[in-house]
């Protein structure tokens, strides 16, 4: 059977998929990136089996290719001859620098969006909390946060809890290469921490012999991949905050995080995924372009944050906050001082209204 014929009868099926959010636009030409873990495939072999459209997968990791190339598939003879009105190349990278076949619409899927203007590029993140629930067979409300805090945002952990440790140890031997592997752990332990790109050399270099060009490489793609970003500082100009991606791996890769470490990451994170643009205010929380100022708080009293409220309240002036908004695990309460409005509110409550804003 000619392989092409192959890959369109028999295209990958996902058993265990869950709906996510995002939904593919109608442009001619769409690039579906993101890091590695946070569902690509899934996503895309879920459109593709409920189009009624003609659609050719081919995944450009398949083992089969390393006999008959890409470039030796007869692609445009096969659009012609089974009428294909979609092509999806799956694991593409620029790299590869591949001849891309002429389609009424053509979906590339890569870590790191291409970098051709013809693509509208779309990312998927990993879960947010809101998605998480559907991944989740609990109704209660405590235990289902309690486990989203537990799994973490990659969509293998939120399928497979029961084998948490497992899955992440096998997610991370097969997704990351040695070296790789060797920068994540200094990635994971300095996770919500501020930092200098050289300060994460110096670190890497006291445990693994790596050069610094390559972890200056590395570090660039992982954060144009979307494994780690690099949050300014409104008060400082040296040093950002770093975030890696899924607080659960960088809690399975380290021995040092708190639950306010692993708090903190993901409200960084979901301010990312709903595309806020925002910088860390010192240790304070994280600001938005609107002057909101995010606080993690996960189990602090009113009475505490109202003394401390006091006490900052000029710097938050200083720095001209229009409010407050406090994120705890379960406590909702609201104050004044001065002009200022200070607001706590549940994680649950926020993510899901922020989503709706």
């Amino acid at each position: 059977m000619d392989l092409l014929e192959f890959y369109y009868d028999n295209p990958p099926k996902n058993e265990h998929y869950i709906e996510r959010k995002l939904q593919l636009s109608n442009k001619q030409y769409i690039n579906l990136c993101g890091a590695r873990g946070c569902g690509k495939s899934a996503f895309i072999l879920d459109y593709i089996a409920n189009s009624k459209k003609n659609i050719l997968y081919i995944d450009l990791e398949d083992p089969k290719l390393l006999m008959q190339t890409y470039e030796t598939l007869p692609i445009d003879e096969f659009i012609k001859e089974f009428d294909i009105q979609e092509i999806v190349l799956d694991h593409y990278t620029d790299e590869l620098d591949l001849e891309l076949p002429q389609v009424a619409k053509l979906i590339i899927v890569s870590r790191i969006p291409t970098t051709s203007q013809h693509f509208s590029i779309q990312r998927l993140f990993p879960l947010d909390y809101e998605e998480f629930l559907a991944f989740e067979h609990n109704s209660n409300e405590t235990t289902a946060f309690n486990h989203f805090l537990k799994v973490g945002t990659l969509p293998l952990s939120a399928l497979y809890q029961k084998s948490l440790s497992l899955n992440l140890k096998l997610f991370f031997q097969h997704q990351f290469i040695e070296n790789e592997q060797s920068l994540m752990l200094i990635l994971a332990k300095y996770n919500t921490q501020p930092l200098t790109t050289h300060q994460i050399y110096t670190y890497t270099k006291e445990y693994f012999r790596i050069s610094k060009d390559y972890v200056y490489k590395i570090l660039k793609q992982f954060q144009e991949e979307g494994i780690i970003y690099l949050i300014d500082n409104a008060i400082k100009r040296s040093g950002k905050k770093l975030i890696v991606y899924d607080f659960a791996l960088a809690k399975y890769l380290s021995t040092q995080h708190s639950f306010n470490t692993n708090f903190d990451a993901l409200i960084a994170m979901s301010l990312i995924k709903h595309q806020k643009e925002f910088k860390t205010l010192g240790v304070y929380g994280y600001v938005t372009t609107n002057n909101e100022l995010i606080i993690p708080a996960p189990f602090e009293s009113e009475e505490s944050i109202w003394v401390k409220s006091q006490n900052l309240y000029s710097k938050y002036t200083q720095y001209h906050i229009s409010k407050v908004t406090i994120l705890t695990v379960a406590n909702n309460f609201e104050f004044i001082i001065g002009k200022l409005s200070f607001e706590a509110i549940p994680y649950t409550e926020w993510s899901i209204m922020d989503d709706e804003a």
